[in-house]
């Protein structure tokens, strides 16, 4: 759907969770990035629920003060408030940091343009607060860095679908060794999203082992948020191209 005005806030965004990926957590194409970095700046429950206790990796694993059978201190950590911020623009492979950009921007720029570029801003970051604030509720003293824009691009879904649940989303549709791109509503495409999240979510609550590390509960919680403050700041909608879906079948 076509914007009115470019979505100045929305590629600053892109561009800063490319340049935060790149340069600060030192990350490749085909290497990960350095995980001393991700335990400093990434969000930790543990941390967020016991003010003044802080974690670090030793060999391998995430140690915090005052978990059972741990002695000592850790070494001087990043502020457990600005982590809330650094989390959510900091990602654990390119394939992570490829995802979340490509749905900011998909859906990033129309709800940019319904509110406004400041009004935006504050909108993706309550989002990012919000997930983080979900993933904690879950596991209080999971002692699991959280990082990674979803949270914050969930609640840019949540907003989309409550305000353009008709637009018609080019959607890719692999049968075997063939792929079909076909334009779909928004309310399927997102919807369907969202109840991945609630299954997998459930599953991984049931048996931790099953999540495979992923922050299903952050997602729940940046969707839900968009869902409840879109209406709130919203300044005005466009109506949505009602042209017929497109099919184009390639091998």
């Amino acid at each position: 759907m076509p914007t009115d005005r470019f979505p100045v806030v929305t590629v600053a965004l892109i561009l800063a969770n490319f340049l935060m990926y790149f340069l600060f957590q030192k990350a490749g194409v085909l290497t990960g990035p350095d995980q001393l970095n991700v335990v400093e700046y990434g969000a930790i429950p543990y941390e967020i629920t016991n003010p003044g206790r802080e974690c670090e990796l030793v060999t391998s694993e995430v140690v915090c003060e005052g978990q059972p059978g741990v002695r000592g201190e850790a070494a001087p950590q990043a502020p457990t408030w600005q982590t809330l911020f650094t989390s959510m623009f900091m990602h654990g492979s390119i394939l992570h940091i490829a995802g979340n950009m490509l749905f900011l921007w998909i859906f990033g720029n129309n709800i940019e343009d319904s509110m406004g570029r400041l009004r935006f801003l504050l909108f993706y970051l309550g989002g990012g607060l919000a997930a983080i604030g979900a993933q904690v509720a879950i596991d209080p003293d999971a002692a699991v860095p959280t990082v990674g824009a979803s949270g914050a691009v969930s609640a840019v879904l949540g907003g989309y679908l409550l305000l353009y649940p008709r637009a018609r989303v080019v959607t890719v549709i692999f049968i075997v060794f063939f792929f079909t791109l076909v334009e779909l509503p928004a309310l399927l495409v997102v919807g369907f999203w969202f109840v991945q999240q609630l299954a997998f979510g459930y599953l991984d609550f049931n048996d931790p082992t099953a999540g495979g590390g992923v922050a299903y509960f952050a997602h729940i919680g940046g969707f839900v948020f968009g869902l409840l403050l879109i209406r709130l700041v919203v300044t005005r909608r466009k109506t949505p191209p009602t042209a017929p879906g497109r099919r184009l079948a390639y091998r």
